[in-house]
């Protein structure tokens, strides 16, 4: 078989293609599940995480609320992102039935990851939030107002320009 820049074209294209599609199909069933997440304004005020620390919320700045889980595929392919974004945000991530404080602790420490974690060990907070999927992202402004969810992955610059958003709202 004989590979012309014909062909090569059309598999480009078709790649191109399926692409567009996926991330469409993404999105799209990103705001399905999206739609029974709870979205009142955030009541909490502070976080135990699990380094034992109380994690007060700064109300000057836009907040990044993350569920995930240890086991979660998905969740793994957008950790860097999370880790990353904590550096220059206020992020809480909330580690969802990923075992004890100091086994979630090890997987941060395995992965380099400096992130603040919560540990929903029974699922309560999840709940509270309505919780349908892993990875779901909440982000509030600085008055507490849910601006942004999103279930599944999303790209760091994804979530940058939506805190960039909420923090000017």
């Amino acid at each position: 078989m004989k590979i012309t820049k014909s062909t090569i074209k059309q598999y480009l294209k078709e790649i191109i293609y399926l692409i567009i599609t996926m991330t469409i199909v993404a999105n799209l069933m990103s705001i399905y599940r999206s739609q029974s997440l709870n979205d009142a304004p955030l009541a909490i005020k502070s976080f135990q995480l699990i380094n034992h620390n109380n994690y007060n919320i700064d109300n000057t700045k836009p907040l990044l609320i993350h569920f995930w889980a240890t086991w979660c595929p998905t969740c793994k392919m957008e950790a860097s992102n999370i880790d990353f974004l904590s550096k220059h945000y206020q992020v809480v991530t909330i580690a969802v039935k990923s075992g004890s404080d100091a086994e979630i602790q090890n997987y941060l420490r395995e992965h380099n990851y400096n992130y603040k974690v919560v540990n929903d060990i029974d699922g309560s907070l999840s709940r509270k939030f309505q919780i349908a999927g892993y990875p779901t992202t909440f982000i509030y402004d600085k008055e507490g107002k849910l601006r942004f969810s999103e279930v599944g992955y999303t790209s760091t610059f994804g979530l940058w320009i939506r805190l960039l958003w909420a923090k000017f709202k």
